[in-house]
């Protein structure tokens, strides 16, 4: 009996965290740390990606993390986090974090980087993930540019599956 395959579409596993930037998630400038935010971006990565693949996923990757503007202590950050592509076993996952002051509705970008999440079966080996299904010329845009990253990536040795 043959397998069928499983079609999601991006907007199903879109996920939105959001932070107050606290003392101790900053540096003696009272800046966020590059890592919490890192930290904070691949919580919301996992959720997309488990989201998607309905199983555990692990981070197999971080691609890319830019950093745009500083946030401050009290600034709001939002987190959001979505599915560009899903391969075999693995995912990528965009995620974009916004920040704002309390007393300002004017947000600005903190940062971005693409995780590449693998999934997991019970055993902790690796298996498949449901294919995705982009509907809208941003959502295809991001599916073509995520294999373009994932043959660069495997020129540089690393590993999607």
């Amino acid at each position: 009996m043959k397998k069928i395959k499983l079609y999601k579409m991006p907007s199903a596993s879109e996920t939105i965290k959001t932070e107050i930037v606290c003392a101790n998630d900053t540096n003696p400038m009272g800046l966020l740390q590059g890592g919490r935010l890192v930290e904070w971006m691949d919580i919301a990565a996992a959720v997309c990606a488990q989201t998607h693949a309905e199983k555990i996923c692990v981070t197999a990757c971080i691609n890319k993390v830019d950093f745009f503007h500083p946030a401050h202590i009290g600034d709001i950050i939002t987190i959001r986090a979505n599915i560009t592509r899903a391969f075999n076993t693995s995912m990528e996952i965009v995620v974009e974090a916004f920040g704002r002051e309390v007393t300002n509705k004017q947000k600005y970008s903190v940062g971005k980087a693409y995780f590449i999440f693998v999934a997991i079966d019970e055993n902790k080996q690796a298996t498949s993930v449901h294919a995705l299904n982009p509907s809208t010329q941003k959502q295809r845009d991001q599916f073509q540019k995520a294999l373009q990253r994932k043959e660069l990536s495997e020129k540089n040795k690393l590993i999607y599956s």
